[in-house]
């Protein structure tokens, strides 16, 4: 176990659900910052692990080597409270993985990232409002479904409430703002109380 080494640029949302993950389950791992910005995931280096050039990847230490962050999640959380064992809520958690990485993901993650990471007069503000639109779209579906709902999935925290909170919680440095989400605030607080909880700036 001490040999995984997770590559990951701090500020991403989906590295920090691996993070998260592995600080709140006890797995250790070294961490290797690899800034995305600057071009680090497109060496010829870092494309011989992962040809898509993206972060996180989890090399396992063995010649074995996972990208995508949910499957890196699920990997990472296998037989523990995290993954429900019962199908169905199995299948629920698929379910949220999937929305999350389809319908949340690309419209809540991207603003944050134009808006933090691309110089101003080369933001396309038409194509930034249109993200925001389907952000709040993304947050409302969550929002209808925490209404009556302590996590996503078995009244208990799982790795859907993983996925989603990593970007949902700094949705504001998007310019989405959750005050008009009462359900999705409240499940913020509650994912922040679990134990183990790490920041999105944790090191690992």
């Amino acid at each position: 176990m001490s040999s995984w080494t997770l590559y990951d640029y701090l500020p991403s949302g989906n590295g920090y659900k691996c993070r998260l993950a592995m600080h709140q389950l006890g797995k250790p791992f070294r961490l290797v910052q690899k800034d995305i910005v600057a071009g680090m995931t497109r060496t010829p280096e870092f494309l011989a692990l992962n040809a898509n050039g993206r972060i996180p990847l989890l090399d396992l230490g063995d010649g074995r080597r996972l990208a995508e962050s949910n499957a890196i999640l699920l990997f990472v959380a296998e037989g523990s409270p995290l993954v429900p064992a019962d199908p169905w809520e199995r299948a629920q958690v698929y379910q949220w993985l999937f929305f999350e990485q389809y319908s949340h993901e690309p419209n809540v993650a991207t603003p944050r990232f134009w808006l933090q990471h691309v110089p101003e007069e080369k933001i396309d503000r038409v194509q930034l409002a249109k993200k925001q639109d389907l952000g709040r779209a993304a947050l409302g579906v969550m929002d209808r479904h925490l209404s009556t709902r302590t996590f996503f999935v078995g009244e208990r925290y799982t790795v859907a409430d993983i996925a989603l909170y990593a970007y949902t919680h700094v949705a504001d440095e998007g310019g989405l703002d959750l005050a008009p989400f009462p359900a999705v605030l409240r499940w913020l607080a509650r994912v922040k109380e679990q134990p183990r909880h790490v920041t999105i700036t944790y090191l690992g």
